[in-house]
């Protein structure tokens, strides 16, 4: 049995000002998406001019900060938002969703896309290997708060958090999704898309495992308390949202082998 270390959400505190190790896990990310997207930029199949990489990032990080609350407000927090509109703006509270900042990152694409006359596939297939790497810090970010933990197990690494009022050992379901959808999927999307492949796959490859990923740990991971399961004592809003990605993304590997082919 392992403890959580409890660590202070608070990294700095200036005075009346408080910086939170979530928000620099988020600069964090994003300041390894720009490192990676340079890298990648610079591979034969793309050779992309390097102010190209830090315009996507400035389109993607308004579309995970703005996509992100949106979601979550509308998917996890509907009622809260309905009895005070208002809510969407407390962003103070904390509460960010990654299918919705997903969605907005797929809307940035598409803004992007259109500012630089691209196709918004070929966009989405050149960052898709960078996302992971958010992803990895975000979930740290999860960890030093601890939050978002499992179900009780007697696993050897099963952990108490210092917020459970059960103080049970948990499964540390942010850390299986951090090596999952952090460290796994780098890995094999980096590795997939460091040679020229079929418009559309790297991206479909990202959305397929993401979701099969997402819906793995949700089966150890405990639903938000105010929404619980939604059917069956298994379905979570987390699986609910992954099904279409997977589905989604075994189409666009579908189609982009198939136009290969021909």
């Amino acid at each position: 049995m392992l403890v959580h270390p409890n660590f202070d959400p608070i990294a700095i505190k200036l005075g009346p000002v408080a910086i939170h190790w979530y928000g620099l896990m988020y600069l964090l990310g994003f300041a390894g998406c720009w490192w990676l997207g340079t890298v990648r930029a610079r591979q034969p199949h793309w050779n992309w001019p390097k102010e190209r990489v830090g315009d996507l990032l400035f389109y993607v990080a308004l579309g995970v900060i703005l996509g992100g609350r949106l979601g979550y407000t509308l998917f996890y927090n509907l009622d809260a938002f309905l009895a005070d509109p208002l809510e969407l703006l407390r962003i103070w509270r904390g509460g960010m969703s990654f299918h919705g900042g997903l969605l907005g990152v797929v809307v940035a694409y598409l803004w992007f896309a259109r500012s630089y006359r691209l196709d918004p596939f070929v966009v989405g297939d050149f960052a898709a290997p960078l996302i992971p790497f958010g992803l990895l810090t975000g979930r740290i970010g999860n960890f030093i708060n601890g939050e978002l933990w499992g179900k009780p197990t007697d696993l050897p690494w099963g952990m108490v958090f210092a917020n459970d009022p059960a103080a049970l050992p948990r499964h540390p379901s942010m850390v299986y999704e951090a090596l999952l959808e952090g460290a796994v999927l780098l890995a094999v999307l980096w590795w997939f898309g460091r040679r020229p492949r079929p418009r559309m796959a790297v991206a479909g490859l990202f959305l397929a495992l993401y979701g099969a990923f997402r819906m793995a740990v949700e089966t150890v991971r405990l639903p938000d308390a105010h929404i619980g399961y939604l059917a069956g004592g298994w379905l979570t809003m987390g699986i609910l949202l992954s099904i279409p990605m997977v589905l989604a993304g075994a189409a666009m590997m579908g189609w982009a082998y198939r136009g290969a082919s021909k």
